[in-house]
């Protein structure tokens, strides 16, 4: 949308590798994979290298994602990973070379073309997943960048103006939580400067046309946000979208982009409706702003990217239509819709126009193609692709593509889900089942490319089924709404009811069954645990929530207003109250299945502390947990080195605990 931007166990576990656990003897006989330096493993069992050689076409998978076009050449810059972590390429014709820029060890995010001079180019870098982002500025010429950001406060959402002489950024330098707004000139040290003091989770999207205002995105929660902009050169701030009275319905407004002569913005809202819709507000008065205008028809799916040419004419965005992306253009002067191509069955984004053209760029991924970044001309009617993404030699044709499903969960409320199935002929009678639930809880899970994953799907003969339990975005605002406060179990439920579906299907083996998550999905994961623990083999949860007080209490003092209005405030006695009940922490002693989790030591969002915790009480109990840590990365794994030795040990736990080929090779690291 055109917002284009960038402990008890843990001492233990430091020393866990040189330990063998009970019943476990060290074994020479055979190599083994190596634990990496940056990995903490803890009663994780020795895995043989023998049969993990299958895994390396799929531990070579490749994406790309469109990040800028040029200012004024066709060219554009794309985020691809050839080593450790995803870097920044260059790529200078459709089909073309991509040419690296940058070489860190950690994560590059975002990249931005500066206007006027498109040999220095603004990026991030996400320092050990610590998530406060720092900004370099590169000069292309020389290869050579500088980071001209503290190198310790969180800075987020860069934009450069429209003559590319200041970058507009939000950072919480100030106190460590509020999101202050500032604008400087990268090239010049000390240049940095504080524009506005604001309150909670504030964000620039759009510089007008002539420089001298910002458009500012105010986040309360998934359902409720605020536009306001902003004079550059007085700080003062005006509201665009005022607050609803007290008691009323909360209005989303999602990215937001000025109009070519400055008058009016475009943004996403649901307001007066279900689903975001593309709509127009004139500025007028800043006192007395206009009410908002549809301009994108009646489509019962959320819009979720778009962008303006530059000369105003065309409005391009994407709708979501049950998961799958479908691409609109908008005439602006008459209203009407002119052709767009038909996508691959999958998700597209990062939607925007090349400066100047009427080519819009974007990034699509689908069951049978990674991500890849393609360019669609209005005018010619051309769809041309940039970026052919490599699949480690696999032949990503005889991929399954997903079935769509809507089950019937406790309420009789429909729950949509994807299923990939193993081929027939290869894996035949019931399937063992794998249950990935995404995180958010806001997120979607979308029917894009699985990546690494379908090698449960195309070696395991694992039925991959991906469910959007109520509170998931893509559906509406009130399916969105369904999981808040303490309806939070409502979506656990919504997970027996898959059991239940399961247990109906003749393709799959309702006997066999994990369930997978992270973040989120790993508190839905722990809950599964919980309340399913004899209809379920084992499961996975990476970064969990395992008990929302601790949670609440130890997130990033920049997010805990935000997910308090998401899962409750533990400071209210009635709320900490049920909070505290429904904890998996609360209740190990239901949880009686092999469980394995993975945590990034630096994650600022679920912290270090809430996978020690619940190690540390199954283990208590005697429960099989294999646990491992990861001493440079955050809320996830992102290299590869990690990602690699995860996934090797991923595929030991299903196939001992889900397929029950028998106990694990002898010793432990």
């Amino acid at each position: 949308m055109r917002s284009k931007s960038f402990i008890p166990i843990l001492a233990a576990l430091l020393i866990a590798p040189g330990l063998a656990s009970p019943g476990l003897a060290a074994t020479e006989t055979a190599p083994m994979v190596s634990v990496p330096e940056s990995i903490i493993a803890r009663n994780v069992p020795q895995i043989p290298q023998e049969g993990t050689e299958e895994l390396l076409p799929y531990e070579n998978l490749r994406t790309a994602n469109l990040v800028d076009w040029h200012p004024t050449e066709r060219r554009m810059l794309v985020r691809t990973r050839f080593a450790e972590s995803p870097q920044l390429h260059e790529v200078a014709m459709p089909m073309g070379a991509r040419i690296q820029l940058t070489y860190y060890k950690d994560p590059v995010q975002g990249g931005l073309y500066r206007p006027g001079r498109p040999g220095q180019i603004g990026f991030a870098i996400n320092e050990d997943g610590a998530e406060n982002f720092q900004f370099f500025l590169m000069d292309t010429a020389t290869g050579k960048a500088r980071r001209f950001t503290d190198g310790k406060s969180r800075h987020v959402s860069p934009v450069w103006s429209r003559d590319g002489k200041l970058l507009a950024y939000a950072s919480n330098a100030r106190n460590g939580r509020d999101f202050d707004l500032y604008v400087a000139d990268p090239s010049t040290p000390g240049s940095e400067r504080r524009v506005a003091e604001l309150k909670g989770a504030w964000s620039p999207l759009d510089w007008s046309p002539d420089n001298s205002r910002l458009l500012l995105d105010e986040g309360i929660s998934a359902n409720e946000s605020y536009l306001h902009w902003i004079d550059v050169a007085t700080g003062e701030v005006h509201t665009l979208t005022p607050r609803r009275p007290a008691g009323s319905e909360p209005v989303s407004y999602q990215g937001g982009l000025w109009s070519k002569d400055g008058r009016s913005i475009y943004t996403a809202s649901d307001l007066d409706s279900e689903f975001l819709r593309m709509v127009r507000i004139d500025v007028g008065d800043p006192g007395k702003p206009a009410e908002p205008a549809v301009v994108s028809g009646d489509i019962s799916w959320d819009v979720e990217d778009f962008d303006l040419s530059d000369d105003g004419n065309l409005l391009a965005f994407m709708t979501n239509e049950d998961g799958f992306s479908r691409l609109h253009i908008l005439d602006v002067k008459t209203g009407k819709e002119t052709p767009a191509p038909e996508l691959p069955k999958g998700a597209a984004n990062g939607l925007q126009f090349r400066p100047g053209s009427h080519e819009i760029g974007f990034s699509i991924s689908w069951a049978r193609a990674p991500s890849d970044v393609y360019s669609y001309d209005v005018d010619s009617r051309k769809l041309e692709r940039w970026t052919a993404s490599e699949a480690g030699g696999l032949n990503t044709a005889s991929f399954p593509e997903p079935e769509l499903v809507h089950y019937s969960s406790f309420d009789g409320r429909k729950i949509p889900a994807f299923v990939y199935r193993p081929a027939a002929d290869r894996f035949p009678g019931p399937r063992p089942v794998y249950i990935n639930i995404h995180g958010g809880p806001e997120g979607q899970s979308r029917p894009n490319f699985l990546g690494s994953n379908n090698y449960f799907i195309n070696e395991l003969g694992v039925v991959y089924l991906v469910p959007n339990v109520r509170g998931s975005s893509g559906y509406g605002k009130s399916y969105l709404k369904m999981d808040n406060g303490e309806r939070r179990e409502d979506s656990v439920k919504d997970i027996g009811a898959l059991l239940d579906w399961i247990a109906t299907q003749p393709g799959l083996d309702s006997k066999r069954v994990m369930v997978g998550g992270g973040s989120y999905g790993g508190y839905m994961v722990l809950a599964a645990l919980v309340h399913y623990s004899d209809r379920l083999c084992c499961a996975f949860e990476s970064v969990g929530i395992s008990n929302f007080i601790t949670f609440l209490q130890n997130t990033s003092g920049y997010r805990q207003d935000l997910r308090r209005v998401e899962y409750g405030d533990e400071r209210d006695p009635k709320m900490r109250e049920y909070l505290e009940k429904i904890a998996p922490i609360k209740h190990v002693q239901k949880m009686t299945r092999p469980l394995m989790v993975s945590q990034g030591a630096n994650d600022p969002r679920v912290p270090l502390s809430e996978s020690d915790q619940i190690v540390a009480a199954l283990e208590g109990r005697g429960v099989p947990v294999w646990y491992l840590v990861g001493k440079d990365e955050g809320h996830g794994f992102q290299k590869k080195t990690n990602t690699d030795y995860q996934r090797a040990v991923l595929v030991r736990f299903m196939r001992e605990f889900l397929l029950g080929e028998g106990k694990t090779a002898s010793g432990s690291r």
